[in-house]
């Protein structure tokens, strides 16, 4: 092995084969969805709120011992450590709080408990903490899970039409243009979308999350996007007392630092589970729900997929059960991948390498040339 013989020949023939994008198949699958839940055990679509509140709990122990030893102890280190130990504080906490995001999220899902109201409850108090507005999230992200895959009716992160790619785009094919991509996208990417509904599915007229007229929802909804925009004025309200109370730079370090990581981590967990060069996209020639939903990859985050409660590397079977809970998505995961096959997509690169991948690569779609099917469509990695 020392002397390097046959020993590196596999790892470069492995390396070499990763990096042959194999693409998921685009046609109709030989199993229906009932197939696919007939494999799961059925205590995994079981909802238990002591469990489900388990993680809460874990949650807020670690956010509260973060905020602890953060304000006891980093204003006692010498001057120049204490920015070092701030970011260090805001990427721990902002990591376990993008968990407690997780846990809203399953609220929106009715995946907490069999209780609605408590879903609707817990989902608000956590989420408007995080400065999200619950129910306006809720419905549009139900949307998405509703339309994934579809070029007309996606929510989020609907990939470009090669003619729809802006003139600039060429410009930031390159390394430094990619990284402002980045720093932009996670930092600014979420509040845009939430304001502007950028990178959002496109409507005829203006959509914002806190409008309660926006076109993104129904008239019935529309009474819940305000209590959703009640429960951020609270927040925000909080956030001014404390701010004269203790200084904007002190709620600046303590708060503000954790959430810009928890949006960053938002929006680059959904970037990277709906964006890759292996997924196919469908026009309304082509999209049905199940392939849709389907049109999504598991990603390996390491550790965090444990501190993002498995949101990371068990989004496909999410898609496919968006109802179930978390703590059961791994074991539905395992069972699930046989009868999947080829279509189900996992990729283990490396997140932060990935991330500049599909930036670099997935720029618009278009159907392959020759194709007698016209209405499914793919990241080709050029521009």
């Amino acid at each position: 092995m020392g002397a390097g013989g046959r020993m590196s020949v596999p790892p470069a023939e492995k390396a070499a084969k990763s990096d042959i994008v194999q693409r998921v198949p685009h046609t109709k699958p030989p199993f229906t969805l009932g197939d696919i839940k007939k494999a799961i055990p059925p205590h995994c679509f079981k909802r238990s709120i002591p469990r489900s509140f388990s993680y809460v709990v874990y949650d807020l122990v670690f956010a509260s011992l973060f905020y602890y030893v953060a304000t006891n102890y980093i204003h006692q280190l010498p001057h120049p450590l204490s920015y070092p130990a701030w970011i260090l504080y805001g990427i721990c906490q902002g990591c376990i709080l993008t968990g407690v995001w997780v846990i809203a999220h399953e609220c929106g899902h009715h995946a907490f408990s069999d209780y609605q109201w408590l879903d609707d409850t817990v989902g608000l108090i956590l989420h408007s903490f995080l400065l999200v507005p619950f129910f306006s999230w809720k419905y549009s992200h139900r949307r998405h899970h509703s339309n994934t895959g579809s070029l007309e009716r996606d929510e989020v992160f609907v990939p470009k039409v090669k003619t729809g790619v802006s003139w600039a785009a060429k410009y930031m094919n390159n390394p430094p243009g990619r990284l402002i991509t980045l720093v932009v996208q996670l930092t600014l990417g979420w509040p845009l979308y939430l304001m502007f509904n950028v990178s959002g599915r496109p409507y005829d007229r203006f959509a914002c999350h806190f409008d309660p007229n926006s076109p993104i929802y129904s008239d019935r909804e529309r009474a819940q996007i305000f209590i959703s925009d009640a429960g951020i004025l609270a927040v925000t309200y909080g956030l001014y007392r404390l701010s004269v109370a203790k200084g904007l730079a002190w709620v600046l370090c303590v708060y503000g630092g954790p959430l810009l990581v928890v949006n960053g981590f938002l929006v680059l967990i959904t970037f990277l589970q709906h964006t890759h060069p292996s997924l196919p996209h469908y026009d309304s020639s082509e999209w049905d729900w199940l392939r849709g939903a389907l049109s999504t990859v598991d990603r390996d985050y390491g550790i965090l997929n444990t501190v993002f409660h498995n949101i990371t590397d068990t989004h496909v079977a999410h898609h496919l059960f968006s109802t179930m809970p978390h703590y059961h998505a791994m074991e539905a995961t395992k069972v699930i991948k046989p009868i999947l096959g080829k279509y189900y997509q996992f990729d283990g690169t490396p997140v932060f390498k990935a991330m500049f991948r599909e930036v670099k690569e997935c720029i618009y779609v278009e159907p392959d040339e020759g194709e007698e099917n016209k209405g499914v469509f793919w990241y080709n990695n050029k521009l």
